[in-house]
């Protein structure tokens, strides 16, 4: 069957699906190209929804991962606030919900995302608990912490982890009052560990956060509707005009799922299971960005990645493998954060246990230095906090799997790239 012949249907309008509208195109696929959102916004980046956009500093326009003319000018078909009930493997289908009707595909890529975990505690009902995950949700958040700046009032953010603590930030710019209520002792202990949460901990009390350590909100009370406080396990009140909850994310598998594909074990991050050419069960059905559970041979596991560079890099790998392109998906995981004049950029991946000691570079009292994870000599993740231009070494580092000497890794005056054979 010839390309202009086929047509291939891509199931999620974000930044990965849209990316691998762009990639069919640009590898010369003359086929049809559906994309389905279901938003009514053309397909956009969720950086600056923490970032640029939630802080003013970025116009709304800039999220877009293309102009909306892009697409009828390179033949791709978007649904905008569509979205899909059913896939049918044995037909080779995708059912619309909104009106039943069916389109067949030759390929199927699935980039459905994920969406944020809720609270599941009494007084989530009310007017001022939020998420974050959409545009519409970054645009009401703005108008909230403007509010709040005006008035003084305080904004609860349940969970310190990368979200949690950008809105953190972005409240403190707005000039709200900010409690942040964490289960664990430090900001980001599960990915960065004790010492560098601290780092992050001590970053935002010195801009007026403060943190509330080792618990967990049990009840949202309000009036007339109206958010007015949040309580925790151990039984400390915190004053709230608004709450946000910042508590993760869960992929959205519910499609794949009931169309009978393989999922990932939801005790290591769930997803919808693919091999290295990010292929489903189903030979012609695909997984990319936020919902895909991918083996990455370089960290000998499975993992599923939320960041942003994963679903830049993971759309067009998914795209170059529904054309029969030779070529396995094994980026180094990637992604960046800005808070205050704090910005900073990690690769790699090092859980709890898997690293023995942690290596600095730098300053870290400064606030300007690389600190790398370290087992048995051999780097499995480097963060670059206020030190630029070091992504790639870094990645290269990680890559040979070689053990290093880390007093020179230590060292700023040894260029990291000479730790690479």
């Amino acid at each position: 069957m010839v390309d202009a012949d086929q047509t291939f249907v891509i199931v999620g309008g974000g930044l990965a699906g849209a990316k691998a509208a762009e990639t069919l195109r640009a590898e010369g696929f003359t086929g049809r190209v559906i994309l389905i959102c279901d938003e009514r916004d053309h397909p956009y980046e969720r950086p600056p929804l923490s970032k640029g956009y939630l802080l003013g500093s970025a116009e709304r326009d800039s999220v877009f991962v293309h102009e909306p003319a892009w697409y009828a000018q390179h033949d791709v078909e978007l649904h905008l606030g569509a979205t899909v009930a059913a896939v049918d493997r044995a037909a080779k289908t995708v059912r619309f919900g909104e009106d039943g009707t069916t389109v067949r595909y030759d390929k199927l890529l699935l980039a459905t995302g994920a969406e944020p975990r809720r609270l599941d505690i009494p007084g989530t009902d009310l007017v001022g608990v939020h998420h974050l995950r959409r545009l519409a949700h970054s645009e009401r958040l703005k108008g909230v912490l403007t509010s709040l700046g005006r008035d003084n009032g305080h904004l609860v953010i349940a969970g310190a982890g990368w979200i949690g603590l950008e809105i953190a930030a972005a409240a403190r710019h707005y000039g709200a009052e900010v409690t942040v209520v964490h289960r664990g002792p430090t900001p980001l202990h599960s990915v960065l560990g004790p010492e560098l949460g601290q780092l992050f901990a001590e970053l935002h009390r010195e801009h007026g956060v403060r943190f509330h350590f080792g618990a967990t909100l049990t009840e949202i009370t309000g009036q007339d509707g109206m958010v007015l406080a949040a309580r925790t396990d151990d039984g400390e009140e915190h004053p709230a005009h608004a709450v946000l909850a910042a508590i993760g994310a869960a992929p959205r598998t519910a499609l794949a799922e009931a169309a009978g594909l393989e999922l990932a074990d939801p005790a290591s991050g769930g997803g919808v299971l693919v091999d290295e050419r990010l292929r489903t069960s189903d030979p012609d059905i695909y997984a990319a960005g936020d919902v895909a559970s991918f083996p990455h041979a370089l960290f000998s596991t499975r993992l599923r990645v939320e960041h942003w560079a994963n679903a830049l890099n993971g759309g067009p790998a998914a795209a170059r493998a529904m054309l029969g392109r030779d070529g396995i998906y094994d980026r180094v995981p990637y992604f960046f954060t800005d808070q205050y004049d704090l910005g900073m950029e990690y690769s790699g991946w090092a859980p709890p246990g898997s690293y023995d000691q942690v290596v600095i570079r730098g300053d870290a009292g400064k606030r300007q230095f690389i600190a790398f994870w370290v087992r048995e000599g051999r780097v499995l993740a480097g963060m670059n906090v206020n030190v630029w231009d070091v992504t790639d070494p870094i990645q290269r580092l990680i890559r040979s799997r070689e053990a290093v000497d880390t007093e020179a890794l230590a060292d700023p005056h040894v260029p990291l790239e000479s730790l690479v054979a």
